[in-house]
């Protein structure tokens, strides 16, 4: 992954758009990463990703719910608190 600091990344916006769509582009402020650019066909996978694992969690706490695998949210909750007391 190329990396370029905020600065950088200003003065050389152009150049920077051209390195995203071949890889993702980190960008740093004072030493530390702060962002990254990505081409639009990447962030549109990453999003389809994250929607077919989001629909995946809720079939799996639906076909929980259906077969009685639930807990009492009270009881959950007190026996937590009452757990990290101790």
């Amino acid at each position: 992954m190329h990396t370029l600091t905020a600065n950088e990344a200003k003065t050389q916006f152009g150049d920077m758009l051209l390195k995203a769509q071949r890889e993702p582009v980190q960008i740093s402020r004072n030493g530390k990463p702060v962002a990254v650019v990505v081409s639009i066909e990447d962030y549109e996978s990453m999003e389809a990703m994250k929607l077919l694992l989001l629909k995946g969690k809720i079939q799996r706490a639906r076909n929980d719910i259906d077969t009685g695998n639930t807990v009492d949210g009270d009881a959950f909750f007190n026996e937590l608190f009452r757990d990290n007391k101790e």
